[in-house]
């Protein structure tokens, strides 16, 4: 009788699981949602989403908490199942009151909801509650470290690529700005943390998939972060974090390479000591920050950066983006970037990264100049003599160049610093490095936005009709976006982005600079910009 007894109960654990598992399968309608559908146990309880066209969606699922300033710690349990249906809030941030109206359309934001108790995370999986294990693709924002959310773009959205690769995508809110990484360690242990609570909190959100991806479809030994922006400035970090050594085993930077070192905490330290005497508080009064409203600390904040950065600057020591981010803290981020133990720790992470070919020159309305004559005078003013001899080399890397436009908004600092990355990555014995170069056009308001800042992402995630005001949701951007994602796929299942729909694309190496060029028609190309790159920065590349 007691043996019946546990059979029943163990068919009667077994029902949702099965139902999970089928649910995708046995209905035609875009949205199932209701009792016993997409349920699914985590280690701090259940937790119930929904089915889009076959996707099984969760979002604001709790990973993590944390008090102001301290490191997160493993979210409360709860009992019954918890609703898991919509995003959960974003961080604090300044708040958007204006934008730049032509720029903001292709942009589309969803701006959320702020609250500090942010942790949280949204899955997107073809299927939950079975023993396939996929590979598994963490996202993190851009913003920078002080802005942004999962949310803020329809982008962002995971489900088109999750069906395409039949994979499982994770996207991430965590602190930042003041509360992320403001460093109060002068202040006693207690507050140790603080320096890089924002990115302690990726890592939490890291051991949570290892913990629980399982359940929804995912492989926690298969797991590649990836992020744009300051999203790959957040990847950059988690490969020179100890504690994030075996939470990833692939990465991805896509116009983020932008982080050549980490803030040292001797100036961080004075950041902190500037915030107390402009709230008037004494180091004995530091608790005091834990409750003061976020609009009176962030506000105080901003008026310490910049004393801190004036003195420094004063000091002839450089201050130029002196703000919130990852803090070389000995702890959290034992080493500079640049170190050969940071080197060393992620030696055997393949890595992805690139760029695109524009980035922030079509932000500029100065950078559409119609007029040769009136484009070489503005360039002469950023390469001098050297003018004429940018010309040839840009007119050499991309014979399409036809408008005194397209001479202006190239991009530099992001392409230099993608190089720069991939060729510290590519030393002999280490895991390979893959390099791109998005030079698509967007045909949008005249062909203004190029390939800017963000173009990318709609193909990266299959999502061009969810960004049609970016993209213009054309064939050739579906034919682009079906090779770019399936590429990421690729890597994210075997380290690898190679796959039928595109030539052969070889490891990059500091001597051939082997790069990919998505555009309507992709190739690889070596160095393809070398000197373009050198002449605006003055560096062997």
């Amino acid at each position: 009788m007691k043996n019946k007894t546990i059979l029943i109960g163990l068919m009667a654990l077994s029902l949702p699981l099965m139902t999970n598992a089928q649910s995708s399968k046995t209905t035609s309608a875009p949205i199932v949602a209701g009792k016993g559908v997409a349920t699914v146990p985590t280690e701090s309880g259940q937790v119930k989403g929904y089915i889009h066209n076959g996707t099984f969606t969760f979002k604001g699922i709790p990973y993590a908490k944390a008090d102001r300033f301290m490191a997160p710690a493993k979210p409360d349990s709860w009992t019954g199942v918890r609703s898991s249906m919509t995003y959960g809030p974003v961080c604090p941030m300044d708040p958007t009151t204006t934008v730049y109206d032509e720029i903001e359309f292709p942009f589309h934001h969803d701006w959320g909801y702020t609250n500090e108790n942010c942790l949280s995370l949204n899955v997107w999986s073809p299927e939950v509650n079975s023993s396939k294990k996929r590979p598994v693709m963490v996202w993190f924002h851009g913003g920078g470290f002080t802005s942004g959310s999962s949310v803020e773009l329809p982008s962002y959205d995971g489900e088109n690529l999750a069906k395409k690769g039949d994979v499982v995508v994770v996207t991430v809110n965590h602190r930042l700005n003041i509360l992320g990484f403001l460093d109060l360690s002068a202040y006693g242990d207690k507050y140790k943390n603080s320096a890089n609570a924002g990115l302690m909190d990726l890592v939490a959100s890291l051991q949570w998939v290892k913990q629980n991806i399982a359940q929804f479809g995912g492989d926690p030994s298969n797991v590649t972060i990836f992020g744009q922006s300051g999203g790959g400035g957040k990847v950059t970090s988690l490969m020179n974090a100890p504690s994030a050594k075996g939470l990833f085993q692939k990465a991805i930077v896509q116009s983020g390479s932008y982080l050549t070192s980490f803030t040292e905490s001797d100036i961080t330290k004075k950041v902190s000591a500037a915030l107390l005497d402009e709230l008037n508080l004494k180091p004995t009064q530091i608790d005091s920050l834990q409750t003061i409203s976020y609009e009176r600390l962030n506000a105080a904040g901003k008026k310490a950066l910049r004393k801190v950065g004036e003195t420094l600057k004063g000091e002839g020591r450089p201050a130029f983006g002196l703000g919130w981010g990852p803090v070389h803290d000995g702890n959290f981020l034992p080493y500079q970037p640049s170190d050969q133990a940071a080197i060393a720790l992620s030696k055997s992470i393949p890595l992805l990264v690139g760029s695109t070919k524009t980035e922030f020159g079509p932000f500029n309305p100065a950078n559409r100049e119609t007029d040769m004559t009136k484009a070489k005078a503005s360039l002469q003013k950023r390469f001098g003599d050297k003018t004429e001899s940018y010309l040839t080399a840009v007119k050499k890397a991309y014979p399409e160049t036809a408008t005194p436009s397209d001479y202006m908004d190239i991009d530099i600092n992001f392409r230099a610093g993608a190089v720069r990355q991939a060729s510290q990555k590519a030393v002999a014995g280490a895991a390979p490095v893959y390099m791109y170069l998005f030079t698509w056009n967007s045909p949008v308001n005249d062909g203004i936005y190029k390939s800017m800042h963000c173009m990318e992402l709609p193909f990266v995630f299959d999502n061009i009709s969810r960004c049609e005001e970016m993209t213009g949701g054309g064939k050739e951007a579906h034919t682009l976006a079906d090779k770019m994602s399936k590429a990421w796929i690729a890597f994210a299942r075997t380290g690898n982005p190679n796959h039928k729909g595109l030539p052969n694309w070889p490891q990059f190496t500091a001597e051939t600079g082997a790069t990919m060029m998505f555009d309507n028609a992709c190739q690889i190309k070596n160095n393809p910009d070398k000197e373009v790159l050198e002449i605006a920065t003055g560096k062997s590349m």
